[in-house]
């Protein structure tokens, strides 16, 4: 009787093997100031790669699979969302093909990532799968994908494959979890990086603490910029930020997290507490400058 490993196996393997072949070309290397890590080609001329990985100074340097190597220029990063886009000439390599596909609960995912230049692969399994999500840091994810799969420091920014060969998005390391930054996340962003070089977030311009209420949590207006957009509709310090657009506040950090880059130019009722009386005003969320 046949062992169906002794062909199971070798198939499997064999199929692995050639997803990683296809995509290994597009992974790049990514140096910058004591950090490294890796990316792939999103179009020609650009890449992407994971900014939590990528120093916040000194010069930036890429290594592509064909050993083609040189400085490398930041066209733009969102802490937020993990995403940041380097400039560097790839010359005829063709970019990864992205795929908006989200994979089953326990499916096979390959992390292709690149270590001085020369492509690595790890094997795992998608160990998680949900809706859309916000970061720590407000930034949008249009999926929650986790992996359970070993992902080195310098192979953070690597592509994950599903089992179909497919580049799903980019594998970044969370908090005491593997992530993956979905592709429709990664175009969006990207895309908004090329164009922008930078992501717009809401600003309120004001400075606040959070504070327990009888009747739940407030925030408490600490400091207030004299030409931001809280000033201008009458937000004095001392003030007490309890609603927003009828919605109770549940966290200082809910309400920085709603200042995402569709916010900036809307409209919004807050609800306030001034020395005790009740207040609403309506305020005009800005623009947050450039850091």
């Amino acid at each position: 009787m046949t062992d169906p490993a002794a062909t199971i196996l070798p198939s499997l393997s064999s199929a692995l093997a050639d997803m990683v072949a296809r995509t290994k070309s597009a992974i790049v290397s990514v140096r910058s100031h004591r950090s490294r890590a890796s990316g792939f080609i999103w179009k020609p001329g650009l890449i992407v790669t994971a900014d939590e990985a990528l120093a916040d100074e000194g010069e930036v340097s890429v290594k592509l699979a064909d050993g083609t190597a040189g400085p490398a220029s930041i066209a733009g990063r969102d802490h937020t969302t993990d995403i940041a886009l380097l400039r560097f000439d790839t010359g005829n390599t063709a970019p990864a093909v992205l795929s908006s596909a989200v994979p089953d609960l326990g499916a096979l995912s390959v992390v292709v990532a690149a270590e001085h230049g020369a492509p690595t692969a790890a094997l795992g399994v998608v160990s998680l799968v949900g809706s859309r999500w916000r970061s720590l840091r407000g930034g949008e994810i249009d999926a929650r994908i986790e992996l359970d799969v070993r992902l080195r420091p310098n192979h953070e920014g690597g592509l994950s494959l599903n089992a179909s060969g497919e580049a799903i998005g980019m594998a970044v390391r969370g908090v005491r979890r593997i992530l993956v930054i979905p592709s429709v996340t990664i175009d969006r962003v990207a895309g908004r990086l090329e164009t922008h070089g930078r992501i717009a977030r809401g600003y309120l311009g004001v400075g606040l603490q959070p504070v327990e209420l009888d009747d739940g949590i407030g925030a408490m207006v600490m400091s207030v910029d004299k030409s931001g957009p809280s000033a201008a509709a009458g937000i004095r310090q001392g003030d007490v930020i309890v609603g927003w657009n009828d919605q109770k506040l549940s966290s200082v950090r809910e309400l920085i997290r709603a200042l995402g880059p569709d916010s900036v130019g809307s409209v919004v009722d807050v609800a306030l507490r001034r020395a005790g009386e009740p207040l609403r005003i309506k305020l005009t969320i800005g623009e947050r400058a450039p850091a």
